[in-house]
């Protein structure tokens, strides 16, 4: 199991962490284990020492038994770091990126787009443009549930070039416009630890 360390923290990354609740589980259930949490975010988890191999074994299983999985492959850890960056991105920060989407991830991961583009490609069967687009239409669906904001504020928060680009991308994946969609009895929402590719007709 690989582990990111320094002489005094250790960085674990685990897979499935998409919303705050997360955090605080992990958090919660760390700090059960006596363990010597500095900070969790999304993803990841910084601790003020190495794990012991003990330590190590409960870890996994009780992020087993939450849907929570402690990554070993470097891979794997970086595809994590991306699709994390893109949650928290499009659903919980307040004010949208200031770049386009690849130039925030290569700058925050510190490595070029080319290469993250191949190695997310590689492991989720799904490009990361199509990633973003299907997490964005996940946060309309859950504003159109809420209506906290506007479709003008949505389109900009997102960096849609227009509300009738926004229109026809949603329609593209859910068959319905956003005021269809609104008067729907039952929504068509996934968790956002499982969106992925269900239409390929996204533009």
């Amino acid at each position: 199991m690989e582990l990111q360390t320094n002489d005094t923290k250790t960085t674990i990354c685990i897979k499935n962490m998409v919303c705050p609740r997360c955090i605080r589980i992990i958090k919660e259930q760390l700090t059960l284990l006596n363990l010597p949490v500095i900070e969790v975010h999304l993803g990841h988890v910084d601790l003020d020492r190495p794990l012991e191999l003990d330590e190590k074994e409960k870890v996994i299983e009780f992020l087993s038994d939450y849907g929570f999985e402690l990554l070993e492959d470097r891979k794997a850890k970086l595809v994590e770091q991306i699709k994390t960056l893109i949650i928290d991105a499009v659903h919980y920060k307040e004010e949208k990126i200031a770049s386009n989407y690849s130039t925030y991830l290569a700058q925050t991961i510190g490595k070029d787009y080319s290469t993250l583009s191949h190695a997310f490609s590689s492991m989720e069967s799904v490009t990361i443009e199509k990633y973003i687009i299907l997490q964005k239409i996940e946060y309309i669906k859950a504003q159109l549930d809420y209506e906290e904001l506007s479709l003008g504020e949505i389109a900009s928060k997102l960096h849609y070039s227009s509300l009738s680009h926004l229109s026809k991308q949603f329609k593209s994946i859910t068959g319905y416009t956003p005021s269809e969609y609104k008067k729907l009895q039952i929504k068509d929402r996934h968790t956002l630890d499982q969106v992925n590719l269900k239409d390929s007709r996204i533009v």
